[in-house]
Formats: C-alpha cells, sequence, structure tokens
C-alpha cells in the first residue's frame, strides 16, 4: 500500500523503475538537463562516466556530480559507494560540476573539457560567487562572445546576447561595462572558438577565488572567516580580504577533531617547531567535509597515484576513509595524448 501511494505521488514513477535500473537526472553546466539509466548496483563513478561519455569529456577526473543532503546542495558524489546507498529515495538529481580546477588550462589536452571548465566559471561569474573588476569581466565577456558569435559583427545585439549567455550578471551591467566589452570583442578577430575558450581561462586563473571551494569558519579570535580549498592549497580570507595562504608544500598534516580542523606547518628557518593552525567549523559534518575536500585536493594536485586510507589495527577509527580520487594530475600528464577528430 505505501509503495502503491508512492508512485501514485510521482507521474513518471513507473518509468524511473525500469527492471534493476535506475533513472537519474542531471543538471549541466549550461543549466540543461539529461536524464541517464543506470544499473541499481551502478556506482557513482560508472554514473560519472555516462555524462562524461555523452558529453564526449575525455579527462573526466577534473570533474564530479553533486547533490543536496540535508539543506546542503553542494557534497559531492562517492565515486567509490553505491548510488543505490548514496541515495535513499527517488528521483536521483544531480548536478554535473568541476572538482579540481586546472591550475594551467593551456595544458588540457581535451577541448571539449575546456570548454565545460569554461562554463564552470562563466556560471560562477554569473551568479556571483567569483568575483573580479569591472574591466576583467569585460574581459572575460568579450572572449565569452567571441567562443559564441565568432568574429564581431555590427547586426549583433550584444545586450540581448550577453543576457542570453548569462556571462555578466545583470546587476551589474551598465552602459560603460558593454561599451568594453564591444572593444575589446573587435580585438579578437580571427580566434577559433577553441582559442577564445582557452584565453578565457587563462585571463580567470588569475582571479583569486578561481577553482576555489569555500568553507565558512572561525578562527582563534573567534572571527568569521572562510577557508578557501584549490589547486595550491588552503588560503583564509576574512570580508573578502585574503589574510594567509598555507600551500601544499608547507603543510605535514590536515586533521579533524569533530569542529576543529587543524593544519600542521613544517617549520621554516626562523621557527625552531611546527606550527599549529586550528579553525572551528559550524559542526561536525561541516568540518569532516572541509576535511575530506583538503585532502582529496593534496592527493590529485601533489601526489604520484592515489592513496588508499587505510584503519590501523589496534587503533579507534578517526576520521573518514572514503575518498573519491581516481587518478592524479601527475597520472594523467603521463598519458599519451588524446586522439582528436579531423573534421572535414
Amino acid at each position: 500500500m505505501r509503495e502503491s501511494l508512492k508512485r501514485l505521488a510521482s507521474d513518471d514513477g513507473m518509468e524511473r523503475r525500469v527492471g534493476s535500473k535506475r533513472r537519474v537526472r542531471v543538471e549541466l553546466l549550461d543549466g540543461e538537463h539529461i536524464t541517464i539509466d543506470v544499473d541499481r548496483k551502478a556506482r557513482g563513478s560508472d554514473l560519472l562516466d555516462q555524462v562524461c561519455e555523452r558529453l564526449n569529456v575525455l579527462e573526466k577526473d577534473f570533474f564530479g556530480l553533486l547533490y543536496l543532503l540535508r539543506g546542503d546542495p553542494r557534497v559531492w558524489v562517492d565515486l567509490n559507494r553505491r548510488l543505490s546507498k548514496t541515495f535513499r529515495n527517488e528521483p536521483w538529481d544531480v548536478r554535473f560540476a568541476v572538482k579540481f580546477y586546472p591550475p594551467e588550462p593551456s595544458e588540457l589536452k581535451d577541448d571539449t573539457a575546456r570548454f565545460q571548465i569554461s562554463l564552470a566559471v562563466r556560471r560562477d561569474l554569473a551568479e556571483g560567487h567569483l568575483s573580479c573588476s569591472a574591466i576583467t569581466h569585460a574581459l572575460l565577456a568579450s572572449y565569452v562572445l567571441q567562443a559564441e558569435l565568432g568574429d564581431y559583427e555590427p547586426a549583433h545585439s550584444l545586450t540581448t546576447e550577453l543576457a542570453r549567455l548569462k556571462v555578466v550578471p545583470v546587476s551589474a551591467l551598465t552602459d560603460t561595462l558593454e561599451e568594453n566589452i564591444e572593444r575589446l570583442y573587435k580585438k579578437h578577430k580571427g580566434q577559433s572558438p577553441a582559442e577564445a575558450e582557452l584565453n578565457y581561462l587563462e585571463n580567470a586563473k588569475k582571479l583569486s577565488l578561481f577553482g576555489a571551494e569555500l568553507h565558512g569558519a572561525r578562527d582563534s579570535s573567534d572571527i568569521d572567516i572562510a577557508l578557501a580549498v584549490c589547486a595550491h592549497g588552503v588560503s583564509v580570507y576574512r570580508d573578502g580580504l585574503l589574510m594567509n595562504r598555507f600551500p601544499w608544500t608547507k603543510m605535514l598534516k590536515i586533521s579533524y577533531n569533530k569542529r576543529c580542523y587543524t593544519l600542521k606547518l613544517r617549520a621554516n628557518e626562523f621557527d625552531e617547531y611546527e606550527t599549529h593552525l586550528s579553525f572551528k567549523l559550524p559542526s561536525t559534518r561541516a568540518c569532516k567535509k572541509l576535511w575530506r575536500c583538503s585532502v582529496e585536493h593534496h592527493m590529485f594536485f601533489r601526489r604520484e597515484a592515489p592513496v588508499k586510507v587505510e584503519r590501523v589495527l589496534g587503533f579507534p577509527r578517526l576520521g573518514s576513509r572514503r575518498l573519491s580520487c581516481r587518478r592524479t594530475l601527475r597520472q594523467m600528464r603521463a598519458e599519451p595524448e588524446l586522439p582528436r577528430e579531423i573534421t572535414a
């Protein structure tokens, strides 16, 4: 009886359960949605592979899948875990997203992966998650227009195209900004879409929060701060201003205990002992999420290969043992050049 009521509550409930298959709705970086049928025993990596195959993305390890959990919209799907254990109720809704932003976009071998990463940056700028100066906004928007529309033509209505492509927040679009965009757009004549997208990312990577995942916390003085985890390490921001930066090379250990997140830094030439920095997170769940994000970023950008975290016999289990990182950046760069399609 209970199962019948669940099916009646959903118009497509019969469509989602087809034998041993489960239907997943995936939101793409351009805002479109696709549906993918996966096996009931499929893991997160199987779903990510299917999404990347549908989009023709070859460098899949830069990407991941986000889902909503207990009000938090930015929880990463565990690639090593069965989807049926991650999602308790149907429908299964996920968002395709960039998990590891490449510090050097020019080293990307896959044009489709570069396009998807540029879509992610465009979305962050349009939604206000990533900020920049007005002139940088104009430069980035001009590269988007070149990639999407080709060479400048007077017949193009820039106001209409900027609104359609969502490259600038509506509140930030002024007559002066539009004039600067048009002036810069004219200078890109002759650039192919791939060249324009690369130039877009080469300028976007200079932004302070490019590719950073932000986590709200409090410092030792109980002041609100934001911890930003990215390819280079962990940074501390207060009121949008950079206060400190801790590169991966300086870290000896990353740990957490309940709501306390701790970084152990190696001693420099002026210090006799290592430094321990602790930050307080809103909850144990938030602290574990930050710790996991830090370890996965360190593993992807610094390690030769993924390291499996094993439990030591005789000691209590502290921290998570599930890390979603299939290959590191070094492993990806060691692969031969990806085959490229030749079009007539």
